[in-house]
């Protein structure tokens, strides 16, 4: 690499309109630095909106993990007693649909599915 940076000194040097011009005005160097500057100017300048944005889609994940409800049990334990819960929740509505009884959550969510609202009497 310092051959190369040697090598282009020597050229600029040598050059008929380059070796005019002052040294701290051409080079890889002075390149480099120039678009350094350009590109943090440009992330300065464009930082603020890509915060925002992010933000913004944190709080759309935010909401849309929301709407899944609580997360999946992981241990062995905790899934039992989620399929237990989940038994016992299925036979308390079909003993209810048995007995003729409306579960009032049950219609709220159907009818939210179909775009209605429902109104049960208990």
């Amino acid at each position: 690499m310092k051959e190369a940076l040697e090598k282009e000194r020597l050229w600029f040097a040598s050059h008929p309109v380059y070796s005019t011009m002052p040294e701290g005005h051409i080079g890889c160097d002075v390149l480099v630095q120039k678009l350094t500057r350009i590109l943090f100017t440009h992330i300065k300048h464009n930082m603020p909106t890509m915060i925002n944005e992010c933000k913004e889609k944190c709080r759309e994940n935010e909401q849309d993990l929301s709407e899944l409800g609580p997360p999946m049990p992981t241990t062995q334990a905790d899934k039992m007693q989620l399929i237990w819960q989940m038994v016992l929740e299925f036979l308390k509505n079909y003993e209810n649909q048995i007995k003729g009884k409306v579960d009032a959550r049950q219609m709220a969510i159907e009818a939210r599915k179909q775009g209605g609202v429902a109104k049960a009497e208990l």
